[in-house]
């Protein structure tokens, strides 16, 4: 027998909802069924029939044996093994999804002339156009972080294409487009069974590489849509209506659903094509109300979940209580695969928003001001104005339940731009403009705003969740987030101040130099804003703590090798130490944190990690469940081949 293998099978490309599954959702749409059709549907034991790959596993056996493959199978099985799958078991598991199986070609490939799907005028497209449709959120391999796949198949003009091959680098092998709870299972039970490395992928907003892995099988849930309104939802200390998503819904679907049913709020994230359920409930999730109504993970009532075995479960806080705390701000893609999610639902919500615009410019080459941005002529006035503006909000949205949103950028002439932009929840525009005065009042002491500077203008109001929302837009980048959450005691304490923003101002002017930047998002999400049954959750400790989500955006070249990623991330580690230094026993956030972060169980997960880890072993015996910086994933690395750091792009082997 041939140790490796050509799989010849032809598998169709279904970017959309078959048109069984899109009558079946029609249907359950007309008739209010009490549950959403995706978790309905099923996988039985008629369904296996004589099938072995795709039987159910048996939790309480592999958590007492090991099998004798698993004891000697080092790496995950990979294509050109004696174990992977044979064409005839492809083409039977592709029948036992009704045809759901895709083999899909990156679509960097069409700008290649030495692929065999080189298009140029589909390249072009890519290049121009795609970023303003849906192309990139709709394709089944894109994670919108092109290192965490080792970068190997890059759309890019012709002339840098020339004489490189487009390889399939850290992208999956196969991908499910699952639209039912039946899906997932029978590619849970195939990956499990098989050795098969397997991924879990929804809208491809992930910058650790959670989406991808050399070799593996992916499910993509990006159609799991459906939506529904609970009039009357009574789990516990919960009285009041609720909402049911699939997992696959998108904050501007989310929103739009509300806008449909009057304005009513479901917390959702605020970028639109974000998803609402999965892995940003999994990472805890903040969004623009976070200080006022809590978390994502704090509004979970109700999940519906495959786990490791294939079984389709529900976890709620009286069923399965040890998967639903750990589901909810665990980390994402290690416990199960959730299908749908029950939200809670709050009465509407006004936002009323304000800005403010500084950028700090040289007299001999000054850049242009954004519109109403106040001009800065002197470093350390720039930097007493940002240091300001950071303490005022950081209090105000504790007191007020509102949110600071930040950005600064390097300018051509060495300066920097601030801008900034303040939300608050069920304020008027007298309040907001009596909350913000106190903030102008001691910039123009400290001399940052001048007697001439008008105070900034108050927005327009809105209410959350009541306006229609678009879905299009984003593409890869190569940005990768370092982060940290820094606390309230650093608000509290004027010597802790003072170094927490000589770190930011230190970590911050690095960046004209090295091509990054400083984001930052003020919320306050305390347990007690959380509610039931939000404060008992898996979410960071560090979050219910925090008062500034700090980053620093490391937007890399992409044309970086091995060596040169490894060098660029040991200087970006040294400016991510220093905030660091200043919040010791805090943490990051795990959606928008770097995967090389140094003991990232304590940084991600604190004093939660040893229990999740009890909720992972008995749950996941099997280790199925794998991606970087997740909870038990010490076991297993990827051997990338590239020299990335952190990159998929190789096999999956057990640690030495």
């Amino acid at each position: 027998m041939p140790s490796v293998k050509t799989v010849a099978l032809v598998l169709f490309w279904a970017p959309g909802l078959g048109t069984s599954a899109a009558s079946h959702i029609a249907k359950y749409n007309s008739d209010s069924l009490n549950g959403l059709l995706a978790d309905s549907i099923q996988l039985t034991e008629q369904d296996i029939g004589d099938f072995s790959a795709i039987a159910f596993g048996d939790r309480a056996e592999a958590a007492a044996t090991v099998s004798q493959r698993e004891q000697h199978q080092r790496c995950r099985v990979f294509p050109g093994d004696d174990l992977w799958p044979w064409t005839e078991e492809w083409t039977r598991f592709n029948n036992s999804l009704d045809g759901a199986l895709l083999r899909p070609t990156p679509a960097g490939a069409v700008c290649y002339p030495a692929h065999p799907a080189y298009d140029a005028a589909q390249c072009q497209f890519l290049l121009r156009d795609a970023r303003s449709t849906r192309f990139w959120l709709d394709d089944s391999l894109t994670e919108l972080a092109q290192w965490t796949q080792g970068s190997t198949c890059l759309a890019t003009n012709e002339t840098q294409a020339q004489g490189k091959n487009c390889t399939r680098g850290g992208f999956p092998e196969y991908v499910v487009n699952a639209t039912t709870a039946k899906h997932v299972q029978i590619a849970v039970n195939f990956a499990r069974n098989k050795g098969i490395r397997l991924v879990v992928k929804n809208t491809g907003h992930d910058f650790g590489g959670r989406s991808v892995g050399a070799g593996s099988l992916s499910i993509w849930l990006h159609h799991m849509k459906e939506t529904q309104r609970l009039p009357s939802f009574s789990p516990g200390n919960y009285t009041g209506t609720a909402a049911r998503f699939g997992t696959g819904v998108e904050a501007w679907e989310v929103s739009n659903f509300t806008a449909a049913h009057g304005g009513i709020t479901v917390v959702a994230p605020g970028g639109n094509t974000v998803g609402g359920v999965g892995g940003w409930v999994g990472g805890g999730g903040h969004s623009v109300v976070t200080s006022t109504l809590g978390l994502g993970a704090d509004q979970v009532l109700s999940l519906g979940v495959v786990t490791a075995d294939g079984r389709y479960v529900t976890a709620d806080p009286f069923t399965n209580p040890d998967l639903f705390f750990a589901l909810r701000g665990g980390g994402g893609a290690t416990y199960g695969i959730i299908i749908s999610a029950v939200y809670k639902v709050h009465p509407p919500i006004t936002l009323t928003t304000t800005s403010l615009s500084l950028t700090l410019s040289s007299a001999s080459s000054p850049s242009i001001p954004a519109t109403g941005a106040v001009v800065v002529r002197n470093a350390d006035a720039f930097w007493t104005g940002v240091g300001l503006y950071y303490r005022f909000c950081g209090r105000v949205v504790e007191g007020s339940g509102g949110q600071g949103f930040s950005y600064i950028y390097p300018q051509a002439d060495g300066g920097f731009r601030f801008t900034t932009t303040s939300t608050f929840l069920n304020r008027s525009r007298d309040e907001v403009s009596r909350i913000m005065q106190p903030l102008y009042t001691s910039l123009r002491q400290a001399g940052v705003l001048t007697a001439a500077d008008a105070d900034p203008t108050t927005r327009n109001s809105s209410i959350y969740g009541a306006s229609r929302r678009g879905g299009t837009g984003d593409q890869p980048v190569n940005t990768r987030y370092r982060s940290r959450l820094l606390p309230r005691a650093n608000w509290e304490d004027d010597a802790r101040w003072t170094a927490t923003m000589a770190a930011i101002r230190a970590a911050t002017e690095a960046g004209y130099d090295e091509n990054f930047y400083f984001h930052a998002t003020l919320t306050s999400p305390t347990r007690e804003v959380a509610g039931w049954p939000g404060a008992d959750n898996a979410v960071n400790p560090a979050w219910r703590e925090n008062l500034m989500h700090a980053m620093l955006m490391d937007v890399q070249p992409d044309n970086f090798t091995g060596q040169q990623a490894r060098a660029r991330d040991a200087r970006m580690q040294r400016y991510t130490s220093l905030l660091r230094d200043v919040s010791p026993g805090a943490g990051a956030y795990i959606n928008e944190a770097d995967p090389g972060e140094p003991e990232w169980q304590q940084a991600f997960f604190g004093s939660n990690y040893a229990r999740l880890l009890e909720v992972k072993r008995a749950w996941d015996p099997w280790q199925l469940f794998w991606a970087p910086t997740t909870v038990g994933s010490e076991g297993w690395a990827v051997e990338a081949v590239d020299g990335y750091p952190n990159s998929q792009n190789g096999r999956l082997c057990r640690s030495a």
